[in-house]
């Protein structure tokens, strides 16, 4: 993932252009319209037929069941790229309507945390099933999954309902739409009272955001794949060092592919209209992109050794991967040690 997906101001820069430009579209908005489209087509490819190798063709458990929609929140995500790519080629002029504006912004925001949470819940699962593995021998069920799924689906959506009521479309004296966020929900863009009620509650909002879709989200996966990897060369559990690379990739794939996303944020938050906004921009697109078309790719190509990735199927390959980190016999020798 993701996307990640970038939220909330990705359309909202047409600030950024500079004026001594004379072309329609700036430089920096070429590169995020390009960088979008291929990250739709490529997104859309590979996260379909990852989705149908594990709809159809794997069997049903709880890593398949976190997996699943994983990628299908990323998937999601990535239809939303070509409205945002047609709109930086538009030099930020949004063309889509008020409705689209609420929704493709609401649906990124509900894309971004979903996967962080599904991420966070993995690594808690991956907990678990090693530290605590009576517990899960009894209860770890797929039905255990689907409730978690769905509590994180809806945890995801709730969070992203702002997005449908702050979310509007502004057309400026040059007659250029732009759809950003409205935090004091005022049709007065003018006034300095509303102004100072918009920078309050978008600070509430960045922090908020960067506390749940990122600081905690990133000290539960480090904290857990940190237990995980201590039990398992404790116990042995582990006779390759496939494990701890996946758990290493999902910890710095999580850091790299989010950071430059809450950084933008944040300069975006204090107004900063240097440079390095449109540096950062350019690096949030690139990282969630590669988020939400890359990662469960990643994921794949560091669970197997990379000569055997061309040798084996899809299908084969996704079995090795996601499939459950401990064998049956490893958890009962682990139950049989809870009780001495």
């Amino acid at each position: 993932m993701d996307l990640i997906n970038a939220t909330d101001y990705w359309l909202n820069i047409s600030t950024l252009v500079g004026n001594s430009t004379h072309f329609p579209v700036s430089a920096p908005n070429m590169v995020v319209a390009f960088l979008l489209f291929i990250s739709f087509i490529i997104g859309t490819i590979t996260n379909g037929l990852y989705l149908w190798v594990l709809k159809f063709k794997m069997k049903k458990t709880v890593n398949t069941h976190l997996f699943f929609h994983l990628i299908l929140s990323y998937f999601i995500s990535t239809l939303t790229f070509p409205f945002m790519a047609v709109t930086f080629l538009q030099d930020n002029h949004w063309s889509f309507g008020i409705v689209m504006c609420k929704i493709i912004n609401s649906t990124l925001s509900m894309g971004m945390y979903t996967s962080v949470f599904l991420l966070s819940a993995i690594s808690v699962d991956r907990y678990i099933l090693t530290l605590h593995p009576v517990w899960a021998q009894l209860n770890r069920t797929p039905r255990w999954a689907s409730s978690i799924i769905l509590g994180v689906w809806i945890s995801a959506t709730v969070l992203s309902m702002p997005y449908l009521v702050f979310r509007e479309t502004y057309k400026d004296q040059k007659g250029t739409v732009t759809c950003k966020n409205n935090y004091a929900v005022s049709t007065n863009w003018e006034s300095k009272v509303m102004q100072t009620l918009r920078k309050q509650i978008h600070i509430a909002c960045f922090i908020i955001r960067f506390f749940l879709g990122f600081l905690l989200p990133f000290f539960i996966i480090t904290f857990c794949y940190g237990k995980v990897a201590n039990k398992m060369k404790e116990r042995g559990l582990s006779k390759s060092n496939k494990p701890f690379k996946v758990m290493m990739v999902a910890i710095i794939s999580f850091f790299v592919c989010w950071m430059p996303y809450h950084i933008f944020q944040g300069l975006l938050v204090t107004k900063n209209q240097s440079l390095l906004l449109q540096l950062t921009l350019i690096l949030t697109v690139i990282s969630t992109s590669f988020n939400t078309v890359f990662s469960t790719t990643l994921y794949l190509f560091a669970g197997e050794n990379f000569k055997r990735v061309f040798k084996n199927s899809i299908l084969s390959l996704f079995e090795s991967t996601f499939s459950e980190d401990l064998s049956v016999d490893r958890v009962q020798h682990l139950s049989s040690e809870a009780y001495i």
